[in-house]
């Protein structure tokens, strides 16, 4: 047996994972009337230790989103409000004096959590959305020259609203590309809505939602999705897929070799949930969408045609070859 092969989880921590997949997916959505895959994604994003970046107008469902995950995982919440005046040491904590002791101490800001709601995102200065990059790229942060280490898992899940743009700092290119993935919620189907207000007036699911799983099982799936096999075929082909974007005189900026790498560990994760210990074509297909499009930017001439990121990336995958 090859080592590569040795790497590869085993059927019982793929079951396992899987079996995970499908309790949080349903769990989810007694709480939040969206569609599977929709609720599927951030999940993924988890499990491939990426961060998400969800892009909708208010009132969707946001909010509720990342609380019923972090529920449904038994694992800790803090929700950050960005705004204005937020200085980064309100979101990496701060080391205050203790005179006991006559030190100083560190206290954890709302960063120290498994699951961390960042609402409103590009409310807050460049100075505070910086003082994430570093937690979320390495999973710590530095205070004062110290450096402290995240505990796993560790998500954000940061919101924004596309249509409000009055106070707002617009994030630089370098930060969106920290997040593995960009969605949207969208508004439910006219039944799903009709029951959703009559939930909501009554009794909130949410507030009688109870985890599926807990932080053990969890830390297991995400690296038995690390051990997940890709093919060299498979990388070649998102190789020529970020050369296509890069080719393309719509863009002014194609996808980087991170998009790439973000990628590839969102298809492991949708490989392990499928029930599988292999990636095939169809997993990165699936993604590219949402891992690509938020990282790409188009040239003037293209915006005032109307094109949008997902057209070009939907042309990229059209015009690569899919491997068999």
């Amino acid at each position: 047996m090859s080592e590569r092969a040795e790497l590869r989880p085993v059927g019982s921590d793929v079951e396992a994972a899987a079996d995970l997949a499908a309790r949080v997916v349903d769990n989810l959505a007694a709480a939040v009337h969206a569609p599977a895959e929709t609720l599927r994604l951030p999940l993924l994003c988890l499990l491939a230790e990426g961060h998400v970046l969800v892009e909708d107008v208010p009132g969707v469902g946001k909010t509720m989103l990342a609380k019923a995950l972090a529920r449904s995982l038994d694992l800790a919440f803090r929700r950050v409000q960005f705004t204005p005046d937020l200085l980064p040491a309100d979101v990496t904590g701060i080391n205050v004096f203790d005179r006991q002791s006559g030190t100083f101490r560190f206290r954890p800001g709302p960063v120290f959590a498994n699951v961390v709601l960042v609402d409103e995102v590009n409310r807050a200065s460049p100075k505070t959305q910086s003082a994430l990059l570093e937690a979320m790229q390495e999973t710590q942060v530095t205070v004062d020259g110290v450096t402290h280490a995240l505990e796993r898992p560790f998500l954000v899940i940061a919101t924004q609203n596309p249509l409000e743009y009055e106070g707002t700092y617009p994030l630089p290119e370098a930060q969106l590309d920290r997040f593995a993935v960009r969605m949207t919620i969208g508004y439910p189907p006219h039944a799903e809505e009709a029951r959703m207000l009559a939930e909501q007036t009554t009794e909130p699911p949410l507030d009688t939602l109870l985890p599926v799983t807990g932080h053990a099982e969890v830390v297991r799936a995400i690296d038995a999705a690390r051990a997940v096999h890709v093919e060299e075929s498979v990388t070649r082909f998102v190789v020529a897929v970020l050369r296509q974007t890069r080719a393309n005189d719509r863009l002014a900026l194609g996808g980087s070799p991170r998009s790439g790498i973000a990628l590839l560990r969102l298809a492991k994760a949708r490989a392990l949930v499928e029930r599988r210990d292999f990636v095939v074509p169809e997993d990165v297909l699936a993604l590219a969408v949402p891992v690509l499009a938020h990282r790409l930017i188009l040239a003037p001439e293209a915006r005032a045609t109307g094109a949008t990121a997902e057209d070009v990336v939907a042309e990229a995958l059209a015009a690569t070859p899919t491997p068999v």
